[in-house]
């Protein structure tokens, strides 16, 4: 009976009503991340009174996407990608909400629960590129894989620019100015929600087992299956997975590290300090324009090219894709670093530093994807996602101390040594494959 229903459906059409509904709720659910990334740590130091937990909510936020990476695999793994993707969604929703309130009550606790449950948003956002490719036909996987990440695009960069319409809609309906944004946010993730639960039927991923012979509970019975050990295991078994996974999760640690302190220290370049802001905590609104447009264009320079980065994932190859994404990311630190006193190059550097993450990303996902048994892939996904969140959060926290101690070009310094390691390693595997090839 499996049969007769799977012989009345069109692949290939589902395939693309599947990446046009997943393309349209990362649209809507961009604008929570968004906003949560241009003020995020501005909010943190107003609620705690210090700079030193400017980096809290990027921290929290992304080390919840790593926990909540594993479990939204195995729901998806158990009912399939739409009821695991809306999940993290409606979960991120109730943190905008929270977020609202900690912003009216001063809580820094109740920010850092919104902050943490916008994570598990943050984590479904990640796992709608690999629903990308469940039944996408290998020449074609970085192409549907990018327009997905690519159609963030749009949510992502309207996020931090609706910080002043956001604090004008906050003012009046009495809430304060850095509360009014989120509620742009709890919208656009309700909307995603309710798209994806109502459009994204037949589910890309049971379906893709159905077509592949496998039963309809062959990789949902063992927690053990979707364990973090596993799917490490299935990682070593390929040194291409374990390249893949390893250019994926340090250039999210790099990204991360670099961005989540920028509005800090853009903050003290606008108000005339790069020594450290010591007085009131309060943001003039030149900063926040300032901080909204740079991190604007950082999500722009993500998103914006992702096709780009997918064409060249198909048509020059994973690795050398990977390559050029590191290299971009040694750049954007040499010239955010070097340029830490003009806000110009410090937004040119983070124009270039999500250009980086945007190629490694989807080249290394791709890879990682294609690199491993189908039967392994949710879970391997999951674990790229729990490691990427890992290093997001680990970035975040980190960049807060190196800040401190190092100043931002002693930051930019940093994450461009560890991509220095990363394209080595790459940069070996290219050589060792091409006598192979020539053989």
């Amino acid at each position: 009976m499996a049969l007769t229903r799977t012989e009345t459906i069109d692949p290939p059409a589902v395939q693309r009503r599947s990446v046009v509904l997943l393309s349209a709720a990362q649209l809507l659910s961009g604008i929570g991340n968004g906003a949560t990334l241009a003020i995020g740590s501005l909010l943190a130091v107003q609620l705690s009174g210090s700079e030193a937990w400017a980096g809290s909510v990027t921290t929290v936020l992304t080390l919840a996407a790593a926990v909540a990476a594993l479990p939204l695999a195995g729901l998806a793994e158990r009912r399939g990608r739409r009821i695991g993707l809306v999940t993290g969604l409606l979960a991120a929703m109730f943190g905008a909400l929270l977020v609202i309130v900690a912003a009216t009550a001063g809580s820094f606790v109740l920010l850092l629960l919104g902050g943490a449950l916008l994570g598990l948003g943050s984590a479904a956002n990640l796992q709608a590129r690999f629903a990308a490719v469940d039944l996408a036909e290998p020449e074609h996987r970085g192409r549907d894989l990018s327009t997905v990440v690519w159609s963030i695009t749009v949510g992502a960069v309207a996020g931090p620019n609706l910080i002043q319409p956001g604090a004008a809609v906050g003012q009046a309906l009495g809430l304060p100015a850095t509360a009014g944004p989120f509620i742009f946010s709890v919208a656009g993730l309700l909307l995603a929600s309710g798209l994806l639960l109502a459009g994204l039927r037949p589910d890309p991923l049971l379906l893709a087992r159905r077509l592949g012979g496998a039963e309809p509970d062959a990789g949902a019975p063992s927690p053990r299956r979707r364990s973090l050990s596993l799917g490490l295991k299935a990682v070593r078994s390929s040194p291409m997975s374990l390249l893949a996974l390893a250019a994926v999760v340090a250039a999210h640690g790099i990204m991360v590290s670099i961005m989540s302190m920028t509005p800090l220290h853009l903050q003290q370049l606008v108000e005339g300090s790069l020594t450290g802001h010591h007085g009131t905590h309060h943001v003039g609104t030149d900063a926040l324009t300032i901080i909204g447009f740079t991190i604007s264009l950082h999500i722009a320079g993500m998103f914006a090219l992702s096709p780009l980065m997918g064409w060249l994932t198909d048509k020059t190859g994973r690795l050398p894709t990977i390559a050029l994404g590191y290299v971009l990311l040694i750049g954007a630190a040499c010239v955010a670093g070097f340029g830490q006193h003009e806000p110009v190059a410090v937004t040119a550097g983070l124009v270039i530093l999500g250009l980086g993450w945007s190629a490694a990303t989807i080249a290394g996902s791709t890879l990682l994807a294609e690199s491993v048994p189908q039967e392994q892939r949710v879970t391997v996904q999951g674990v790229s996602d729990t490691l990427m969140g890992a290093a997001g959060a680990v970035g975040g926290g980190f960049s807060g101390v190196l800040l401190a101690w190092l100043g931002y070009p002693g930051l930019n310094l940093a994450a461009g040594l560890l991509a220095g390691v990363v394209i080595a390693a790459v940069l070996f595997r290219m050589v060792r494959k091409q006598p192979a090839a020539a053989a």
